[in-house]
């Protein structure tokens, strides 16, 4: 009885040797999705997305609305995020083109974001604009290396949430004695960027994204859809399916002869749906530099930068009102007489990639900002929230009557007049230079009276806190 046992077994053992002569041992699918899901890596972004991720989420539901939506799109990007983390691992370091298709589902992720700010600005344009500015953070995944035009992936990420923070701030001040729920929102998306992505991505990541070996990978990047080619029969074992459900469809782009990280996204620009989103991505970059916190610059780009905003590559020029809510009013060179006098409370004005040109807004209308503008001038009558001016460079803009609110980023050389009753117009200025209000004299006859922001600050730190003044010059 035990000998025929024995027999059968060695019997099995036989069969067995003879097949794996034959053939490649199988390894399923399942296994190495779970060999994946205990990469260090992996598992860290597992914990940092239910910690971190979730404390936004549960925020977010308290306040809802368009906040929540909002949220839900950050959330469904640190996910794709977290797809391609895999699928890099089981991939060959791709080229530019290869990397564009990679990166795809994520820029399609910061194209929504940013289409939630546009149009008539709501209640919760801050909770928006916060949220897809900070999206650019997860672009350090597209760093290559030093040539990239890219800041390291770490700095990547601080960068980025630089340029979020300003409109963070302003959801801090409403609501501090308000509402806590926003607060509480607020503070978590920032430890969300700060220091939580930042700590993961020098961690783990501090040179960039690790590619999977040449030998053992698919000889370019998966498609948007996050597929894995398949390996080929009797060598490597097939690669696993994408953790999660791809929100996204794939588009080829064509190749362009461009060097740098300015072709990676040059190639999804040449998509007429994805053209238009990416300039809407860059309308919230709110540092200098913006283009290095993109993922989309190339080397040579990022060298003849100065320290002032340039404008981008003028498109076709638009003078138009737009489903009834928004006059857009883009790359206008050398026109002087640009007015608009059809206008109400419920429209707003975007004045995109002008130069050497002047605008006259007759009517009263909901905000009005000013992008990326060069020798721009801008006289307006009323707004009902607020006039931005954002990433300009020699600017006039002159208020006859009321504004509320009036914001200045990211711009060099703005000449600000106000009318009395305007004076009492909150003015904020961040990551700016050479900035001088006009306001009228104190009679009919006396000149307008000159006064220059401060650019410069000094930080004490008394009584337990730092205490922010600024730098005054005494006369030689």
């Amino acid at each position: 009885m035990e000998m025929g046992l024995v027999e059968r077994l060695e019997a099995a053992v036989r069969r067995l040797e003879a097949l794996a002569v034959g053939s490649q041992p199988v390894v399923s699918d399942r296994d190495l999705a779970n060999d994946l899901s205990l990469d260090p890596a992996i598992k860290a972004f597992d914990e940092f997305l239910d910690s971190s991720l979730r404390r936004v989420v549960v925020a977010a539901e308290k306040i809802g609305g368009q906040t929540l939506e909002v949220t839900k799109v950050l959330e469904q990007a640190f996910l794709v995020e977290k797809d391609l983390l895999i699928q890099a691992k089981q991939t060959q370091k791709p080229n530019l083109k290869a990397l564009a298709e990679f990166l795809k589902p994520l820029n399609e992720l910061i194209v929504k974001a940013n289409a939630m700010t546009e149009g008539r600005r709501s209640d919760f344009f801050n909770h928006l604009k916060t949220t897809a500015d900070s999206l650019s953070a997860l672009g350090w995944i597209a760093y290559l290396g030093k040539d990239s035009g890219m800041s390291l992936p770490t700095a990547h990420v601080e960068e980025s949430w630089q340029m979020a923070e300003f409109y963070n701030n302003k959801v801090l001040v409403a609501y501090r004695n308000k509402d806590s729920d926003h607060v509480e929102w607020a503070k978590s998306l920032k430890e969300l960027y700060l220091p939580g992505l930042r700590d993961y991505v020098k961690s783990f990541y501090p040179l960039g994204l690790v590619w999977g070996r040449p030998a053992t990978a698919s000889t370019s990047a998966p498609s948007s859809t996050l597929s894995v080619a398949k390996a080929s029969p009797g060598k490597a074992p097939a690669a696993p399916p994408p953790p999660s459900n791809p929100p996204f469809s794939s588009e080829t782009a064509a190749p362009r002869p461009k060097l740098g990280m300015s072709a990676v996204f040059e190639e999804i620009s040449s998509s007429k749906s994805v053209t238009s989103g990416l300039r809407k991505v860059t309308d919230g970059m709110k540092t200098k530099n913006q283009a290095d916190r993109t993922f989309v610059v190339s080397s040579t780009e990022k060298e003849t930068r100065t320290s002032s905003p340039s404008v981008s590559k003028a498109g076709p020029p638009k003078f138009e009102l737009q489903m009834g809510r928004r006059w857009a009013v883009e790359n206008q060179i050398g026109k002087k007489n640009l007015v608009i006098d059809e206008c109400d409370a419920k429209q707003s004005v975007y004045v995109y990639g002008c130069r050497d040109s002047v605008l006259q807004v007759k009517g009263k209308v909901n905000n009005i900002t000013i992008d990326k503008c060069n020798k721009m001038g801008v006289l307006f009558k009323d707004v009902v929230a607020a006039c931005e001016i954002v990433n300009c460079n020699g600017i006039e803009v002159q208020c006859e009557g009321s504004a509320p609110t009036i914001s200045i980023d990211n711009t060099g050389g703005c000449q600000l007049y106000l009318s009395k009753e305007s004076l009492e117009s909150s003015i904020t200025t961040a990551k700016s230079s050479e900035i001088n209000v006009m306001v009228p004299g104190a009679g009919p006859e006396i000149d307008w009276v000159e006064h220059a922001l401060p650019q410069q600050y000094i930080h004490a730190f008394k009584d337990g806190q730092f205490v922010t003044s600024p730098v005054s010059h005494s006369g030689g």
